[in-house]
């Protein structure tokens, strides 16, 4: 078996030399992710992409992998980023009409709610005696990855520790908004979807469009325009907060 290991290990790291292992891993695990959230029944609590990023870190780790080799093979996905930040125009396009009928609580609502969702994650870290680095990490942790890791880039934080920080948002806050919901409770499927896409970017759209095409609509929608606020204000206002020297 630990020739096996070292075999692998020698292939690896060959391929590491180009971008073809990272690719191949990344997607591996993202199919891998999702066959497996199908067979052990769609769990709210475990969405694919934690499962991938799970499958993806287990394998990094027993093929030593060297993570900077992996990062900048898989640089050639991250390239993608840019053309999915310009795509979030055409959901905020679609529903136009949405926003025409309902800007009085949209206006209201999301303000608020982006900041609480960026002010609570400082609070606690501050009070935790977190670093400017880390805290310029957490900061844009419930924004979508594609305008994220621009935001943490500009405010000196880590893109790997916000990446973290995003994937737990976006599995928290989609069970807290289904919790809530029956809680409360709370049945417009627009309030819904809003409050997944503004609290839990992708993952929380992912599980909106699971509920209805108009609770998908509606998170679409919140995580769109919770994109365009944060990362017009959060440069803005975080200026002297996050001075990581």
């Amino acid at each position: 078996m630990s020739e096996l290991f070292d075999r692998l290990g020698a292939l690896a790291d060959t391929l590491a030399a180009t971008p073809i292992l990272a690719i191949g891993l990344t997607l591996g695990a993202f199919f891998a992710g999702n066959w497996l959230f199908a067979r052990i029944g769609r769990p709210l609590w475990l969405p694919p992409v934690l499962l991938s990023a799970c499958l993806l870190s287990g394998v990094i780790a027993i093929l030593a992998i060297d993570y900077q080799a992996y990062q900048r093979g898989a640089s050639w996905l991250t390239v993608l980023l840019g053309p999915a930040t310009v795509a979030l125009g055409i959901p905020l396009y679609q529903q136009m009409h949405h926003i025409r009928a309902m800007w009085r609580p949209i206006a209201v609502t999301l303000p608020i709610a982006a900041t609480l969702a960026a002010a609570y994650a400082l609070v606690i870290a501050w009070a935790l005696g977190a670093t400017p680095e880390v805290l310029a990490s957490l900061a844009p942790k419930s924004v979508t990855a594609p305008i994220a890791i621009g935001i943490t880039e500009q405010l000196g934080g880590a893109v790997p520790l916000m990446m973290g920080g995003l994937l737990i948002t976006g599995v928290v806050a989609t069970l807290f908004v289904d919790m809530l919901a029956r809680l409360l409770p709370v049945r417009d499927e627009r309030i819904l979807g809003f409050a997944l896409g503004l609290n839990g970017h992708a993952i929380g759209t992912a599980r909106a469009f699971a509920i209805s095409h108009t609770a998908g609509a509606f998170a679409s929608l919140g995580m769109g325009l919770t994109g365009v606020f944060t990362a017009v204000i959060l440069p803005l206002v975080g200026s002297g907060i996050f001075n990581t020297g």
